[in-house]
């Protein structure tokens, strides 16, 4: 299973119409909504063969460049994971390193929280994993 870009060991796989990383589609949504930008669905619709199984991480590339683009530059991000299984915290410093080289951030400017969903709901029983992110940008304008 792929997270944050990071392989966890898992006896399940995510499943969506590119790779399924939830977490690297929280963080593309989050930036591209903090800049005002169309989401993630509308600039990687389901309905383009060339998303099929895109990697995520490319998807995030893409997004930080509209960002940039759009006159903002990323400053910090917020992320939670929501997942019953499997356990995170062995991987949480993978991940964070692993957004920040993807988005060439300083690695403590990545917040990432893994929570349980402690048998309750879908999270809990584990049939979904899901992942937000609140990302904070600042426009370069006057840079």
């Amino acid at each position: 299973m792929r997270l944050g870009g990071v392989d966890v060991p898992h006896d399940r796989q995510l499943v969506g119409y590119s790779d399924g990383d939830v977490l690297l589609h929280a963080v593309t949504d989050a930036l591209l909504g903090a800049a005002a930008l169309p989401d993630i669905g509308r600039t990687f619709p389901n309905t383009d063969p060339a998303n099929r199984h895109r990697d995520s991480a490319e998807m995030l590339v893409i997004a930080a460049h509209k960002v940039a683009e759009a006159g903002y530059q990323i400053v910090n991000l917020d992320c939670v994971i929501h997942a019953e299984r499997p356990k995170l915290a062995d991987y949480q410093d993978a991940i964070r390193h692993r957004i920040a080289g993807i988005l060439r951030l300083n690695p403590h400017d990545v917040g990432l929280k893994a929570k349980s969903g402690e048998g309750v709901g879908p999270v809990g029983s584990g049939e979904v994993i899901e992942a937000r992110c609140v990302a904070l940008v600042e426009s370069t304008a006057d840079a």
